[in-house]
């Protein structure tokens, strides 16, 4: 292999490697919907995901007797695409609703609005994306990357499914942020390009995401 080529092959490499380290949204991949993204730290949610987190240090959860769980809406309103339609957006923000409910119902009685003694949940999904799957460490080996790029090239290669959320927990009478997080997930892997993205594919992101939010609350009663 002539020199010019591999030192490439091994540029490719090193940005892949980069690329897969981070776990966690970074600064150009906050969305705008939280007010203040200064004060979020590096934290594991209860099932060991790596979280950007914050939870005001004077919070006391006992005096929350109820938790209303807004409509979770898409931020900034994506454009649909034959790879993320219109049905698989809908589907997805409703899904994360009923998830929500179901988890967060379980840490306390669902409220109807927000009021006094109401933990307030504002959810958004922040990106929703299936891009080529990231190359795995064993096909850095030069002859398999460049069988890597040529399936890439036909659209045979197995997509990702990413999904981005950002929540804020609001006390329902004084409207004072008490908490927010910002997290990824990756989904099931789509079979190829042509391959439409449906909420199933990311249910079980939704469901960890949810499941979490109900942990955390039991951490901060003990």
């Amino acid at each position: 292999m002539k020199l010019g080529l591999m030192m490439g092959t091994l540029c490719i490499a090193s940005i892949g490697l980069v690329g897969c380290a981070s776990k966690v949204q970074q600064p150009d991949e906050y969305s705008g919907f939280l007010k203040d993204y200064s004060r979020l730290k590096e934290a594991k949610s209860p099932s060991g995901a790596e979280v950007m987190r914050w939870v005001d240090p004077t919070l006391d959860v006992n005096k929350y007797t109820r938790v209303y769980v807004e409509p979770s809406q898409l931020y900034p309103a994506p454009k649909p695409t034959e790879k993320i339609p219109q049905s698989t957006l809908t589907a997805i923000t409703d899904y994360y609703d009923q998830a929500l409910k179901r988890e967060m119902g379980k840490s306390l009685p669902l409220a109807s609005g927000p009021g006094p003694g109401v933990i307030v949940v504002r959810p958004a999904i922040t990106a929703v994306s299936s891009k080529t799957e990231s190359l795995a460490p064993y096909e850095y080996i030069p002859v398999a990357l460049v069988a890597a790029a040529v399936s890439t090239a036909a659209g045979i290669r197995d997509q990702e499914t990413q999904l981005a959320t950002e929540a804020v927990f609001i006390d329902g009478q004084s409207q004072d942020v008490i908490a927010q997080v910002v997290r990824k997930g990756t989904g099931k892997p789509l079979s190829n390009d042509s391959h439409v993205m449906k909420a199933d594919d990311v249910k079980a992101v939704i469901d960890g995401w949810a499941s979490d939010m109900h942990q955390s609350y039991l951490k901060l009663k003990q």
